[in-house]
This record gives structure tokens, sequence and C-alpha cells, in this order.
């Protein structure tokens, strides 16, 4: 069941970016007297699932969902029609618009892929407000990932200052670090403070690891709820009981409480728990996905929460500002995407499904599919034949020297480009397969 409500948000949120990325060259090619002959959600080799003709417009729905398309007229684009290209152009093609227009006409998808993020972030800001937790107020500290331990860095300090970010989360902290090439940073310890220096590499020490964040917040480890018929409840752990450790392991603070149970996936552990005012020992079998069935208390009840409610007008210059932010990082991180370390961890329709939710979550829905318009828009943008940024990279040849590029060359361009792309989802999507298997 899990794997329906993942795949059904990942199918819907691809179904909203797609159809209003087309809508981005549609309408103005519209708005310009450019004919577009076909309108598809998904393509269609060979046969559609659905389609209907109203006026000049052919609007389908296709079997294959890799993407989607509009068919302009007069537009070399990845159905290839040379015999439509080898006639004389006619008024209403996209090829006898002026380069201002058909400039217009290809940034339409990628700007609506922008505005429909900095739309979102803003209407989440509005619906549901902004909570988080300031980075001075860990009071607990940080526990640090295993490189950041060879750093330096010990499980309980406290971060200060990064150098050269403004940080006001942790996540801001790993964002310098893989994408700033942030390598100092400022820690209190036991009521000093010390400047700690990460390797310059560290970077791809990361991307070889496979890590998701370098810290994560400190708070104690207390039992919330104990699943009925789980592992927990038959090793007697109670609502209330406060870890102390795992197998003669720290374990008081949740981040080192899970990974001392993921380390053990399917043994059967002793667990040295607080009850009241007494100490005691329990035994437990973990599972092979490292738990026992509980719940711990949540971070908001040891760690002060800042939360921020927005009004309707203030929520667009926030969400603009923070979809801002969001799309800086992405273009920062694609350097990483061109290291050595960074191809392997390259992803496709597998890496990107699981980002969302095992059950239907509104909030964390939406944030995913402003994201990933900030993806399409970025993506879609590269220079590369067969994407938009392609064509417009062409059309600004156009537009400076004064001439049209040779026809010829368009063709062997689109094709070079339909190849490219071909390959990136082939090894985007293998190495998607390769992990299953790992």
């Amino acid at each position: 069941m899990d794997i329906v409500v993942k795949v059904s948000q990942f199918i819907l949120s691809l179904s909203i970016l797609i159809v209003l990325h087309e809508l981005g060259h549609f309408i103005p090619a519209k708005l310009f007297k450019t004919k577009v002959e076909k309108f598809y959600l998904f393509f269609d080799p060979w046969f559609s699932l659905f389609k209907k003709k109203i006026g000049e417009t052919e609007y389908g729905v296709g079997w294959l969902p890799l993407g989607g398309y509009v068919k302009i007229s007069g537009m070399i684009d990845e159905s290839m029609d040379k015999e439509q290209m080898a006639q004389p152009a006619k008024p209403w093609e996209f090829r006898s618009k002026p380069a201002w227009q058909r400039l217009i006409i290809m940034v339409g998808g990628v700007t609506v892929n922008v505005l429909l993020a900095f739309f979102i972030y803003a209407m989440m800001l509005f619906a549901w407000g902004k909570e988080y937790i300031p980075i001075d107020n860990l009071s607990y500290g940080v526990y640090a990932d295993s490189l950041m331990l060879e750093s330096g860095f010990e499980h309980g300090d406290k971060i200060v200052s990064v150098e050269g970010a403004d940080i006001e989360v942790l996540n801001d902290v790993s964002a310098a670090v893989l994408f700033g090439g942030a390598r100092q940073i400022e820690v209190e310890r036991n009521g000093s403070r010390k400047t700690l220096t990460l390797p310059e590499d560290i970077d791809q020490a990361v991307l070889k690891s496979g890590r998701q964040s370098l810290f994560m917040e400190q708070f104690p480890a207390f039992v919330d709820t104990v699943l009925e018929g789980s592992n927990a409840q038959k090793a007697g752990l109670e609502k209330g009981d406060k870890f102390l450790s795992v197998d003669g392991k720290e374990a008081e603070y949740v981040p080192a409480m899970l990974n001392a149970l993921a380390s053990r996936k399917g043994d059967e552990i002793n667990l040295t728990i607080q009850r009241g005012n007494n100490t005691k020992t329990l035994t437990a079998k973990v599972d092979e996905e490292g738990r026992l069935g509980f719940g711990y208390r949540s971070p908001t009840e040891f760690l002060d929460v800042v939360t921020k409610k927005y009004g309707l007008f203030e929520s667009f210059p926030a969400g603009v500002a923070y979809g801002w932010s969001r799309l800086s990082d992405y273009v920062r991180s694609l350097k990483l995407l061109f290291s050595g370390e960074g191809v392997k961890q390259v992803g496709g329709f597998i890496t990107i499904g699981k980002l969302f939710d095992d059950t239907w979550n509104w909030q964390r829905f939406w944030n995913m599919t402003a994201f990933l318009s900030i993806i399409l828009a970025v993506m879609n943008i590269l220079p590369i034949p067969a994407l938009d940024g392609g064509h417009v990279m062409f059309l600004l040849y156009e537009m400076v020297s004064g001439r049209e590029p040779n026809q010829k060359v368009l063709e062997y361009a689109q094709l070079a480009g339909i190849a490219i792309l071909l390959t990136l989802l082939i090894y985007a999507n293998g190495m998607d397969i390769v992990r299953l298997f790992e």
C-alpha cells in the first residue's frame, strides 16, 4: 500500500508540473498567433490513452510518463517533422515569428515552473506558517556524523558560526559546506569556543558515503508510544522510559539511540533505560529494519521552537525569498553532479519517487512539488539541444549575430540532444535499478 501512495503522489505531482510547464509554452504561442498542433501530458509513441481535437489543437494523454510536450507548427522539435520544415514558412508557424517572440515562447515553460514554485511556497507559508528550531536553540548541541567526528567535531558541540554563511537552522550548515564551499566552523564546547577546519574534499567524501546530513539535533530519547504486539512491548518498554544505552553504547539522545539500533538489525540486544528513579535492563529483538516498534518524544518537547504565521500578503514575498534560496542551493549543488562521486549519486524516477511520504501528507506533497518544479526549471534551461535551453541558445545566437542558424545544424543538434537525454535517462534509471540489488 505504501508504494501505491508514493507512486500516486509522484504521478500527480509530475502531471501538475508537466501540464503547467507546457502551458507556459502554449499560452504565449497562442498570444503570438502561432499554431499549436498538439498538447500532450506524457508521450504518445504509436498510440495515446486519450485524445480530442479542439480547434486546431489535439489535446491528449500519452502512455509513457516521461514528460509531456506541445507540438508547435514550424519548429524543429522531438517530432523531427522534416517534411513540414521543407515547405515554405507559413505566417502561423514558429519559424515565421520574430526572434523575440520565439524566445518568449521557449522560456515560457521554465518561467512558469519558477513562478509556480514561488507560489506554492507562498501558499504553504500562508496555510501552515513556518515552524523551525533556530540553531541557537539547540541546547543539547548536535549529533555529528562520523565524517564530522573525523574532522574534530564531538557530539554535543554547539555550532556558533560557519565561514561565509548566514545560518539560521541546522540544514543551513550542510548547505554551506556542500554547496557554498565553507570549510571552517566555529563551535562551542564545554563553555569555550574553537574553530574546526574541514578537509577540502569533504563534499566528495559526503557524496561517497551517501550521508543525508552532516549534523542532527540532539534531544533526550524518551519513549512516547509503544506499538501493540511490537518487539518493544514484548521487551517491556513503557511510555516515559528514557534510553541510557544500547548494548553498552551511549544512547541518551535520539540520534545515538537510532544509530545504535540500526547497527544491530535482526539481533537481540540489551537496553538500559531509566524508569522514574530506577535503572532497568531489558532484552529486546531488533527487526530487520533496525526498529523495535515504539515512538519517541518530539524534539519540540525539549527545544524551543519558533513558529511564524503569515498573512496572505506577507506570504508572497516570504515565499519568493524561500523559493529563491532553494533555487540558489540547487544551482550550486549542480557542481557536485559533475564530480566523480556526484555522477555515482545520479538517480531517476525511483529516486525521486522515494522522496514522497508513505502516507498522503499534503504539506509534504506540495513541498516536494515546489522543489521538483525548481528542478524541472533548472534542467530545462540547460543549453542542451532538445531542451528549452538548447532552443534559447540558438535564438540568442540569432538575435546577437542577426543570422538564423543553418537548418541542418538545428536538425543535427536536435538529434544529438535527444541522444544525450536518452543516455542520461537510461543511466539515471539504470543506477536506480542497480541500487535496488545492492
